[in-house]
């Protein structure tokens, strides 16, 4: 007997940011396995059950779903924000490609969201409305000097940047090394947005220049999107500006 998975991206918090195609998954499923505080957010039924784990038990989680779908079950696997950004849908493949080949035979889906650059970028105006790239400040699961080459890389190449998992108990220093690193390569009035918990009652949006970033200016519910020499401030009188990248090349210079 053969189940569904269905890894589902809850968006980065608000109810209504959900798809209506996530909301469909949910109601069918019998299961759902994820990062406790993502789990918390369901609205579920009685008769619907709940598999919380930690946040670096990603694999565990994803062949625990993996176990539970081949036993016939309707299983959502849930990640905040998209679950294919830094999320889910890349642990339950890696589980499916290394685990038992039955695995592979379930029905399998992924369903979308709303992934934190996009709604950060949408409450802060358009700075990702050029070529942009999402980068992961964690090093627990790539060495830093990786992370070092890609952000030169992509300051050299002209991305705006959308920084993923900024800082962390463990990691308290390495944002403000990235904010180094990019000072070297990137003019500081370039402005930088922390975006923290966009679409929440908590949320928190900020625009600096690049000279002034700070890494105790985020946490762990922060998406920063840094912009490039292309991007823009439009100053509103008793507003926070508006940041936006131009889409043609040069297209905001005079």
């Amino acid at each position: 007997m053969t189940g569904k998975l269905t890894v589902v991206g809850l968006g980065p918090g608000s109810p209504e940011e959900i798809t209506p195609e996530a909301l469909s998954a949910m109601a069918e499923a019998t299961d759902f396995f994820g990062y406790g505080p993502y789990v918390d957010r369901l609205d579920l039924r009685p008769e619907q059950r709940r598999h919380a784990s930690d946040n670096r038990e990603e694999i565990s989680r994803a062949a625990a779903a993996l176990t539970l779908a081949v036993q016939g079950e309707k299983v959502c696997v849930v990640s905040g924000g998209d679950p294919g950004v830094f999320a889910m849908a890349a642990a339950v493949c890696e589980a499916m490609e290394t685990g038992p080949a039955e695995w592979r035979n379930i029905e399998f889906a992924v369903v979308p969201g709303v992934t934190a650059m996009l709604a950060v970028a949408a409450k802060a105006g358009a700075p990702l409305g050029h070529d942009f790239c999402a980068i992961s400040l964690s090093d627990n699961l790539k060495p830093w000097n990786v992370i070092e080459k890609r952000l030169i890389a992509a300051a050299e190449a002209g991305f705006v940047m959308a920084f993923y998992n900024p800082v962390s108990k463990a990691r308290p220093h390495r944002l403000g090394q990235a904010f180094d690193i990019l000072r070297a390569h990137l003019p500081g009035t370039v402005p930088v947005v922390f975006g923290r918990a966009a679409g929440r009652a908590d949320e928190r949006i900020n625009v600096v220049p690049l000279s002034e970033a700070q890494s105790d200016m985020a946490d762990m519910a922060t998406c920063i999107i840094v912009g490039s020499t292309e991007t823009r401030l439009i100053e509103r009188e008793g507003q926070r500006p508006l940041v936006y990248s131009p889409r043609s090349w040069m297209a905001g210079k005079a």
